[in-house]
């Protein structure tokens, strides 16, 4: 295939936003990251009798975002408004704890959030929140970030060694990756970044939910949004599993992975599950889905002209 001039320059300009988000190690070697885990750490404890989450990992897998394998296989997602107040004690509980272990492995103040079902993370800048939004989503974990504030899901249901030290080791991987492998001058970068991104469009999120319940306005977006994309891109959309996402089938993991990068960089936040993409659905914010369609069929036709699908 012949590249055209534009096409060039697009694919240029993906690439140097990529190694501008991408900590140092991942710079030159992003195209060659696997998908591959580490496995993952057991649980310490303290002499108190409560987990040590500061003493349980000396190092993380790959960022999602560098290619390496997201962090949970499917989406972690917040517990709903009903959920809550049926188990507040339960529920507090799970909060209380996701909130300590996130302030000892990151020093960052956390607390339970005004919205049902979510923590609250209060980080050094928008910047670094920013950042984080992408990478965690990247990770599969349900995030929202407004300001310096992120968003993370809590549950009644979660569980200590499963849901619990999923949201505190995802917090811990991102940060750890932003804080101790970013110097100043590639934050101050990143921030260029987003303010020019912000320029462009605004940062296509998921539209958040208190329940999760499907209404005739959301299947509705969904379906026209399903049958856009078909046609733009002749991605095929799966049936609706998540409220605010839409999942479309990819060739392969290797497409899906750098679709999705390309979507985050693009200013749409996206995920993998497999080699299924997942776009954000937001009635509000884009209400016939044009938006993030027309950015879906952009990338779909970069990753053809760089012959990844």
């Amino acid at each position: 295939m012949t590249i055209s001039a534009a096409d060039r320059t697009a694919l240029a300009e993906l690439d140097f936003r990529l190694r501008t988000v991408l900590p140092e190690e991942y710079q030159d070697s992003y195209e060659t990251v696997q998908p591959v885990s580490m496995g993952s750490a057991g649980l310490k404890y303290g002499d108190d009798g409560n987990v040590a989450w500061d003493e349980i990992w000396d190092t993380f897998c790959d960022l999602a975002m560098a290619g390496g394998p997201p962090h949970k296989g499917r989406l972690l997602e917040p517990g709903t408004r009903a959920e809550v107040a049926a188990r507040p004690e339960h529920h507090q509980h799970v909060v209380d704890e996701i909130c300590r272990g996130i302030t000892m492995v990151t020093d960052l103040p956390a607390d339970i959030s005004p919205m049902p079902g979510w923590v609250r993370v209060r980080c050094y800048s928008d910047v670094m929140a920013g950042w984080l939004l992408r990478a965690i989503v990247m990770e599969n974990v349900a995030v929202h970030a407004e300001g310096k504030a992120l968003e993370l899901p809590a549950a009644p249901h979660f569980r200590l060694e499963k849901e619990i030290k999923n949201v505190i080791t995802v917090v811990a991987k991102t940060c750890h990756y932003y804080m101790g492998h970013m110097p100043r001058a590639q934050q101050r970068a990143i921030a260029a970044l987003f303010t020019a991104l912000a320029a462009e469009s605004p940062l296509a999120q998921p539209a958040l939910s208190d329940d999760r319940l499907e209404t005739a306005d959301d299947a509705q977006l969904h379906e026209s949004m399903a049958t856009r994309i078909l046609g733009l891109t002749g991605l095929h959309a799966l049936p609706r599993q998540y409220a605010g996402w839409l999942g479309v089938e990819c060739p392969d993991v290797r497409a899906a992975v750098w679709m999705m990068r390309a979507m985050v960089v693009s200013n749409v936040l996206a995920r993998r599950e497999g080699t299924v993409l997942f776009v954000p659905v937001n009635p509000s914010t884009d209400p016939d889905g044009e938006r993030v369609s027309q950015r879906l069929a952009r990338v779909r036709h970069l990753a053809a002209v760089r012959d990844v699908l």
